[in-house]
């Protein structure tokens, strides 16, 4: 990491309202096409809405909700961000594996997720997280980039 910190002093726990401005600031650092603040606000509450906050300082968030559908609840993952002072020590991983945890204890059967398909570090960790391609969306980004739709499917025994 930047510091002589590890990812084992990075605390994960649900965002608040007073997160938002921090994790705003960290979107736009972090994308080309950042959420609004007020997008955030939205999700504030949600089981699955975490941050990973180190010395006092947001280093990485997820953003993920479900929808209640019969017998079928499905997830979704719609933003995962790491300070990319942060980057390459499994804090990603780390946000996502609690992020999909909750999902899961909330009653979630599947989790979906769109990525860009120029991403090859978040596919590649979102592959090694047990994702599996679904579909492909020509066109999803702004900037005319396909996104791919990636689907987690566990089993329950």
């Amino acid at each position: 990491m930047a510091t002589d910190s590890t990812v084992d002093d990075v605390a994960i726990r649900p965002a608040t309202r007073a997160d938002l401005l921090d994790i705003s600031r960290l979107e736009t650092r972090v994308f080309d096409e950042p959420w609004s603040y007020s997008a955030f606000e939205g999700f504030v509450g949600e089981p699955a809405f975490l941050i990973a906050e180190l010395d006092g300082s947001v280093v990485g968030y997820v953003v993920a909700d479900w929808t209640a559908t019969y017998n079928r609840d499905f997830g979704h993952i719609k933003d995962l961000a790491v300070d990319p002072a942060f980057r390459g020590h499994g804090l990603g991983r780390s946000l996502l594996q609690r992020a999909v945890s909750q999902l899961l204890v909330e009653g979630v059967r599947s989790i979906k997720l769109e990525v860009r398909e120029s991403n090859t570090p978040a596919r590649r960790l979102y592959v090694e997280e047990g994702f599996e391609a679904f579909r492909r969306i020509p066109r999803y980004y702004s900037d005319g980039e396909a996104a791919l739709v990636l689907v987690f499917e566990p089993v329950f025994g």
